[in-house]
């Protein structure tokens, strides 16, 4: 389910051992990450890890209008992943779910977060070799069908 706090990773991103996602899927193969930190004590684990969670300005905003709350939920979330994938991060947090209507019609409101987890400091595309430059012991791809 999408609410407020809940951290979406590509599924074939790159990712720490220490990140763990959960099996359903959401579009285009985004997957919840299952953590119980608090976001502080995850960066905090990550960074230990010599990972980096960034953490991008402005928020993206989409809305959509529809009877069927969990497909218009999924509607703006599509949106705002594509608004994402522009910004070539590979993770997003969801700040906003909110469910209004206009003249009778259902609609909601969702605001996320762009945010990008890679290996180093240095916010960079991934390396045009994929994961050559980090140890395959490090990496957690989810290999899980869908």
């Amino acid at each position: 389910m999408i609410t407020p706090g809940v951290l979406l990773i590509e599924r074939d991103a790159l990712r720490p051992r220490c990140v763990e996602v959960e099996a359903c899927s959401h579009p285009h193969g985004w997957m919840p990450i299952k953590h119980t930190l608090t976001p502080h004590q995850f960066e905090k684990e990550l960074s230990g890890a010599g990972w980096t969670l960034f953490f991008m300005a402005g928020a993206i905003r989409a809305t959509a209008f529809g009877f069927i709350r969990d497909k218009v939920v999924c509607a703006a979330l599509n949106r705002c992943i594509k608004a994402v994938k522009q910004q070539r991060c590979n993770c997003l947090q969801i700040e906003i779910v909110e469910m209004h209507s206009f003249l009778g019609i259902p609609y909601v409101r969702l605001s996320v977060r762009p945010r990008h987890i890679q290996k180093g400091m240095l916010f960079a595309d991934p390396p045009a070799g994929g994961a050559a430059n980090i140890k395959p012991h490090e990496l957690r791809r989810n290999v899980a069908a869908t």
